[in-house]
């Protein structure tokens, strides 16, 4: 095809709109332009194209019979492009929100508030995907990631959603009655940590321990995890927020927070938000304004 050759889209309207009401208002006010813009395309169209569209010799305008011939292919080109513009519509607001997430915040933080989502939102679908990995953001894949860290990450939208500090914690059980101990002994330990991460050897690496877990170090899921912890099982690195109930109860022990304006995010690509992205991400804010 010729692009070239093409007349301008806005005129191609124009003439179409006309064709389908046989009237110069009510084609201004299906395209919400003026009927004066409708004549001034048309008048643009016919002079584009060489060729005599319309039959003004009576009191209404009429279509000439090449006007007709062009009225149909008109006709059928747009709806094609109206029927697939509306397919793939419909594809993306049916489609679910995607969330990727840690496993410990899906378990801690959002799956007890999803039920209130639900009940406001039933129209609204997601799709956790708890892991730590790191994901790309982008249309048809992830919608909203919600990481840890300390935001402004490339190429990506971040927004703090909930500020907590990292704490080292353990069972008393565990720690033979003391309510503080030195990396280097914390070392001699179980540890626990969630799948896919290293923050057991790398904190003790940034408190000058070279050595990882002397007693060895568990990988589980982050919904498992604070259970473990609470049953005495090792010593774990999480966000203070999950474990303040545990740690005001005694059933824990905080034995080091690291300072800093870490927290979780939400974390968006550059493309723009679907509705009902846009739905989730609002009551997301919502609920930590609650809390």
């Amino acid at each position: 095809m010729d692009w070239m050759k093409m007349p301008p889209l806005a005129a191609l309207k124009a003439f179409s709109a006309f064709a389908e009401a046989r009237n110069v208002v009510q084609a201004g006010a299906s395209l919400n332009v003026s009927h004066a813009a409708i004549s001034q395309q048309l008048r643009a169209l016919e002079k584009h194209l060489n060729v005599a569209l319309l039959d003004r010799s009576g009191k209404s305008m009429t279509l000439t019979p090449e006007g007709e011939v062009l009225a149909r292919a008109l006709h059928l080109g747009f709806g094609a492009i109206g029927a697939a513009v509306s397919d793939l519509m419909h594809a993306t607001e049916d489609r679910p929100v995607h969330i990727s997430l840690t496993a410990s915040f899906a378990a801690s933080w959002l799956m007890p508030r999803l039920p209130a989502f639900q009940a406001q939102h039933p129209d609204v679908h997601l799709a956790l995907d708890p892991s730590p990995n790191l994901v790309s953001l982008g249309p048809g894949g992830v919608d909203v990631a919600i990481r840890y860290g300390a935001g402004h990450w490339p190429g990506v939208d971040s927004e703090l959603l909930l500020q907590s500090p990292i704490v080292i914690v353990a069972a008393p059980a565990l720690l033979g009655g003391k309510t503080k101990m030195t990396p280097d002994e914390l070392s001699q330990l179980p540890w626990l940590e969630e799948f896919g991460t290293t923050e057991a050897t790398t904190w003790l690496a940034e408190h000058g321990v070279e050595h990882g877990p002397r007693a060895g170090r568990i990988a589980l899921p982050g919904n498992l995890l604070l259970e473990g912890v609470r049953a005495g099982q090792g010593v774990t690195v999480t966000a203070r927020h999950f474990v303040e109930a545990d740690i005001k109860a005694g059933r824990i022990i905080e034995l080091f927070c690291e300072p800093g304006m870490r927290g979780y995010y939400t974390v968006i690509g550059a493309a723009p938000m679907r509705p009902a992205v846009k739905t989730f991400v609002g009551w997301l804010r919502r609920q930590v304004g609650q809390m």
